[in-house]
């Protein structure tokens, strides 16, 4: 069977954990050795509104123990509304009725966080572009952009979301979709140029009845049949805070695995290995 990436030491009994997850080139000498424990596929430095930790203090945290990490902000803002929530700030999408919005200028943010570092912090980390619209048909030259104005920073794109429990229908303006061509623009973008693409789509509605198709396996899978040629990193296996496991879910993601359509297609597992859906 084929590998799958692996975020930290959360393991499944089908899949076969891999020691190194290199997102691109080569891995710093000391990763080679597979001195760390881990390779962490999914790091948000930033939150819904922008604040996180200092890079610096970061890789302190990764220690010993992360080699490397795919590092990224949220491109999604949580707008504080004064007439909602008065004095009372929100930090998270759950914090409040108000929207939330693309944040563009979160991709220069982690640029220059990752500009300000030694070149051996550097090789740490793998920096992703995020802030886009991926229901905007201009995404993939916001992209182009992006890596123009800062070369040799940015190894990939997302972790951005398109199916998301409460997300999805706060953020203003159009609801993207997996069959939407703004999206396959932004992935055929990524193969030409060689970006790794880390999507979250849940795979299910929240709170869904067992016996019933996940509403979007389907899509899903069509999106990886025509992008054949990217690398494509499916978030947190499509779980999600309301999006729980149904009992063919496994069954689900080993026939992707499997299947030889869909070399190009990894997953991470970005939640807690005993109630990934209760994070």
């Amino acid at each position: 069977m084929r590998k799958a990436l692996m975020l930290c030491a959360c393991r499944l009994q089908f899949f076969v954990p891999i020691a190194v997850l290199l997102l691109i080139g080569a891995a710093p000498a000391h990763a080679q050795r597979n001195e760390f424990q881990f390779n962490d596929a999914h790091f948000h430095l930033t939150n819904n509104v922008q604040e996180g930790p200092n890079i610096r203090d970061f890789l302190n945290m990764m220690g010993s123990k992360a080699g490397r990490v795919a590092l990224f902000g949220v491109p999604l803002h949580q707008v504080w509304s004064y007439r909602i929530d008065g004095d009372r700030r929100p930090t998270y999408y759950l914090h409040t009725d108000a929207p939330l919005y693309y944040y563009s200028f979160t991709d220069a943010w982690i640029a220059m966080a990752y500009k300000s570092l030694a070149r051996e912090q550097q090789a740490r980390l793998d920096a992703m572009i995020t802030s886009f619209n991926p229901s905007d048909m201009y995404a993939a030259d916001h992209i182009r952009r992006v890596l123009e104005t800062f070369p040799g920073v940015f190894t990939g794109i997302g972790e951005f979301t398109i199916h998301k429990e409460f997300v999805s229908a706060k953020i203003s303006g159009q609801v993207t979709s997996l069959e939407d061509p703004a999206l396959d623009r932004i992935l055929d973008f990524a193969a030409e140029v060689g970006l790794i693409v880390l999507i979250h789509n849940d795979i299910d509605v929240p709170f869904a009845k067992e016996g019933t198709e996940p509403a979007y396996l389907h899509q899903i899978r069509g999106l990886f049949a025509r992008h054949p040629n990217v690398t494509i990193i499916w978030a947190h296996m499509g779980l999600g805070r309301l999006v729980r496991p149904r009992k063919s879910h496994f069954a689900d993601i080993e026939a992707i695995l499997r299947n030889p359509n869909f070399n190009h297609v990894y997953f991470d597992i970005s939640w807690d290995e005993r109630r990934p859906w209760q994070i």
